[in-house]
């Protein structure tokens, strides 16, 4: 192993497993001055020479009472964080671009609040919160997500300059969080359905004669369920409408790898057929999705949306 990672592997346990919850002990948190508790040790350090030159005893008294002021603000700064209990939470699957929000759940076993804790994934935008004593919290701590995939944020940056400022107090807790990223959903006319085979998918008992409404024609819909009377009231602004019926056996659509287009690159092709997911599922239609390595039945509902989406948001990796 390289110097520099096994350093930070025994500093800050990155990359160790660790059991859960964790525990923020001593050996875990780290301080070092602020900007401004360097400059508050400049300007006690000239005072305590001007003192000494002038032999003023108020002056002595009063440059040990700030820099006791100092110490204890580091010591309140190390029991802001030590005894912490921290637990991953569920993280909602995002759409590549969207901000993915991993929650860790606090616990703080102390009868004193926690205060202005600040949380955040290496240089991206944090979160800060108090706790209450002897209280619970959850830190939804945000992450900008670019690609598609299983997405690991890495370890957390927990800190605090809590009460005065003068002392950066520090610990790198590793959860294991994770968050599924779907491809980014590209929104284009859906492929042409078929006909429902005798699968045993129904919408009702009354037949296609229980009409429902209209909505926007698809250039996958079939003419002959065009609102013609609808459309001939306003022919000239009206777009064209189709009817939709709550009875008879549903369409079928085949969501294939295939019927995309082939000049696209891969992340093209997945984010087309996202977007033909989320449109299929809005028709509630029957469909299905046909990968390259993978196929999945006919069905509709969120269980089967998800479904999809997870295939295509982990298309490409290894099967473990």
């Amino acid at each position: 192993m390289r110097p520099l990672p096994w350093l930070l592997q025994r500093l800050f346990r990155i990359g160790r497993a660790e059991q859960l919850p964790i525990v923020l002990t001593q050996r875990r948190i780290f301080i070092i001055p602020t900007r401004a508790g360097l400059l508050f040790a400049v300007v006690l350090l000239v005072m305590l020479i001007g003192a000494i030159n002038y032999n003023l005893s108020l002056g002595h008294a009063l440059v040990f009472l700030l820099a006791g002021l100092g110490i204890v603000g580091m010591v309140h700064a190390f029991r802001n964080l030590v005894t912490l209990r921290l637990t991953p939470g569920r993280t909602e699957p995002v759409f590549a671009g969207e901000i993915a929000r991993f929650p860790v759940h606090l616990e703080n076993s102390r009868k004193q609040a926690r205060r202005a804790l600040d949380f955040r994934f290496g240089k991206q935008a944090g979160v800060s919160l108090n706790i209450p004593a002897e209280g619970l919290a959850i830190a939804a701590i945000p992450f900008a997500t670019r690609v598609r995939g299983r997405l690991d944020p890495g370890h957390i940056t927990l800190s605090t300059r809590y009460p005065l400022g003068l002392f950066h107090a520090w610990s790198y807790p590793h959860l294991p969080l994770f968050c599924l990223v779907y491809p980014r959903p590209l929104a284009t006319p859906l492929p042409p359905p078929s006909p429902a085979a005798h699968t045993g998918h129904q919408r009702g008992d009354s037949g296609q004669e229980d009409f429902t409404g209209l909505r926007l024609r698809q250039p996958s819909d079939p003419t002959r369920h065009i609102a013609w009377k609808a459309v001939a009231r306003d022919f000239s602004n009206r777009p064209l409408l189709i009817k939709q019926f709550a009875g008879g056996a549903a369409e079928e659509l085949w969501l294939d790898w295939a019927l995309t287009s082939a000049d696209g690159n891969t992340e093209t092709r997945l984010s087309i057929l996202a977007g033909w997911v989320l449109a299929a599922e809005e028709m509630q239609a029957l469909y299905g999705l046909r990968l390259p390595d993978r196929e999945i039945d006919m069905a509709q509902g969120n269980a089967h949306r998800d479904a999809c989406l997870e295939a295509l948001a982990l298309y490409g990796e290894a099967k473990d």
